[in-house]
């Protein structure tokens, strides 16, 4: 897409551009370029334009793509996800863009006035323990959502009778008022408040959604979660969300998507890093001093880990191909296990003894020979002092 425009460029601001920022100048552009009120040649190129750019920059999660990615990171999104979200009517209400294309999907999709608005998108939260998360899971899930009415179809309206049009806006949904101010005529459109823009009212309305056209219902959704996946991961699964509203004239609305969000729950044996594992285990001082073979838990079963001799309280090894798989088959991540040495705190005589003979063969020094050591220098420093005190007497008596 090298032919589009850098988007803060299209609206005039620079990177650091707050919220407020951004607002502030698409609605100042949004007043100059309108097709409504402009006739320049380009308005309505200039006014898909600059809404585009408004669209990505004000949602925070397109911007930051975009800040990362530039506009290859907006391939992802088709344009009614681009601009998904995004409250038009609200940013230009009372700006006197009447008629039929003051929706900006007028001038995107050819839409009008009075199309039904999507439905909504609903979020689920899944829990998985470790191993689920590594295996992947096919599961059911029940989702409370609201669909069409299968009694009235939607219509709103009891079986055997049908809507009729609106007496107050006359069919058309839309209230438009014409007010004078310094600076001409200015002219809003806002829903009719009778049939809240539907163009219909309902004089018989269904006994089973009492004329909404939607009830609630839990529906049971198959999911299927892929091995490797994390916390805060989701799965998008299209037009699995709520219904829209119908509106006469119209087949119906988009349904909205459902979003099941992951969330893996701690594991009392493994630590998560990416795909890697970290576990800990502990062996005795004489297995981390001569070696030996242990068996160490894994996510697939346990497996032998060979403890090298003179293994050192703290080490890690890597056992390749032990961790989590990563996602979307990219292989798999190790499991790293770090050895902790123990120290016995109850020897039996026996075995203090064996300990102390092994200290006298490496010529270490303990504390209590240090002690008996330090006491008998100064018991032999003290018994000089009495000698000293005797030879002076003796001395004295000579004398």
């Amino acid at each position: 897409m090298p032919d589009k425009k850098d988007y803060y460029e299209v609206l005039g601001v620079d990177k650091g551009a707050t919220e407020k920022d951004i607002k502030s100048a698409y609605r100042k552009l949004a007043m100059k370029y309108h097709p409504d009120r402009s006739d320049a040649p380009d308005a309505e190129s200039r006014f898909k334009e600059i809404s585009e750019a408004y669209a990505v920059l004000s949602d925070q999660e397109k911007r930051r793509q975009y800040d990362q990615f530039g506009h290859a990171g907006m391939g992802q999104y088709s344009q009614e996800d681009l601009f998904r979200g995004v409250d038009f009517e609200d940013l230009l209400r009372g700006f006197g863009f009447g008629g039929g294309r003051d929706s900006i999907f007028d001038a995107f999709f050819g839409g009008r006035r009075g199309q039904p608005a999507r439905g909504r998108d609903l979020r689920y939260d899944l829990d998985l323990t470790l191993e689920q998360a590594a295996t992947g899971l096919e599961t059911t899930i029940e989702v409370p959502r609201a669909e069409i009415c299968q009694t009235c179809s939607g219509s709103g309206a009891k079986p055997g009778t049908s809507p009729v049009s609106c007496p107050n806006c006359h069919g058309s949904g839309q209230i438009t008022r014409a007010q004078n101010t310094p600076f001409g005529q200015m002219i809003s459109s806002s829903p009719c408040p009778k049939c809240s823009g539907r163009g219909q009212t309902i004089p018989n309305p269904c006994q089973d959604c009492s004329g909404t056209g939607r009830v609630r219902r839990v529906r049971k959704i198959a999911v299927k979660i892929p091995g490797g996946v994390d916390s805060g991961q989701h799965l998008k699964l299209r037009g699995q969300g709520e219904a829209g509203p119908t509106v006469p004239g119209h087949m119906g609305a988009e349904s909205g998507d459902l979003y099941v969000f992951v969330s893996v729950r701690p594991h009392p044996l493994f630590r998560r890093d990416d795909a890697d594992l970290l576990h800990e285990a502990s062996i005795s001082m004489t297995q981390a001093a001569l070696g030996d073979d242990i068996e160490v838990p894994t996510l697939q079963g346990r497996a032998r880990l060979k403890v090298p001799a003179g293994t050192q309280s703290g080490s890690i090894f890597r056992m390749r191909g032990k961790g989590m798989p990563r996602l979307h088959g990219s292989g798999t991540g190790d499991l790293h296990v770090r050895l902790n040495v123990r120290i016995p705190t109850a020897l039996t005589p026996r075995q203090k003894q064996l300990l102390e003979d092994l200290s006298a063969e490496m010529g270490e020094t303990r504390p209590e020979q240090k002690s008996a050591e330090r006491k008998a220098g100064e018991r032999k420093a003290g018994d000089k002092s009495i000698l000293d005190k005797i030879v002076d007497e003796v001395k004295g008596a000579v004398r």
